[in-house]
């Protein structure tokens, strides 16, 4: 059984590197994060981030609100103990919990983010984790999410671009553990997936290359 990356230390420990060379417009799209969730947020907010290993969105968002506070979830703890350095003293209003969307507060949130998280969650997960986020959401409240979403029509060449940018070596175990280890849906399977949940509105706010992301209201 191959070990779960995000566990381990070395992996860990060079994390924040990763988002930055890997997804175009990083920066951006945090910024946009910020933006969509403001629009409907109070100024107190509660809001609920899945897949938060690393601090890097809940740093972003917590420099940007003073005033929301906000709930971490992710399954791995060395993760959770990296967030928890990133934030340094902003982590006096986050709450960060070890588990899966079921290990979250009941609520009810503000407003959730899942950013580069979903390619990590099988299939047959997907949907109850889009339903667990909307069950916790107040109505009319902004979904974001953001992960890797591969048209079908020459996905090897957006796969190609993919390693490319990134700097990964393109080669056949590459290609291999991509396919393998992520689920990577057609951007016409995510948006479906988000309208099966429950959520409406669904409207596509980034493309990346590979990347892309969706606002989506409860």
């Amino acid at each position: 059984m191959n070990e779960n990356p995000f566990d381990q230390q070395p992996f860990v420990t060079h994390y924040a590197e990763g988002p930055p060379r890997m997804v175009p417009g990083f920066a951006g799209l945090q910024r946009m994060t910020w933006l969509l969730l403001k629009e409907r947020a109070p100024a107190q907010a509660n809001i609920l981030v899945l897949g938060a290993g690393g601090g890097l969105e809940l740093k972003f968002l917590a420099e940007a609100e003073p005033d929301w506070k906000f709930e971490g979830i992710d399954p791995s703890q060395p993760m959770l103990d990296l967030a928890a350095q990133t934030l340094g003293p902003l982590a006096e209003r986050v709450t960060l919990t070890p588990g899966r969307v079921e290990s979250a507060a009941p609520g009810p949130f503000h407003g959730a983010t899942c950013l580069l998280t979903f390619h990590f969650i099988p299939l047959e997960e997907r949907r109850h984790t889009l339903q667990q986020l909307r069950r916790r959401l107040l109505t009319g409240a902004p979904l974001v999410v953001a992960h890797l979403s591969v048209p079908e029509p020459n996905r090897q060449q957006w796969i190609s671009r993919y390693l490319a940018f990134s700097g990964a070596p393109d080669s056949h175990e590459t290609r291999t553990r991509l396919e393998t280890q992520l689920t990577i849906l057609t951007p016409d399977q995510d948006e479906a997936l988000l309208r099966e949940a429950g959520f409406l509105d669904v409207h596509l706010f980034y493309t990346g290359f590979t990347f892309r992301g969706w606002v989506a209201s409860a």
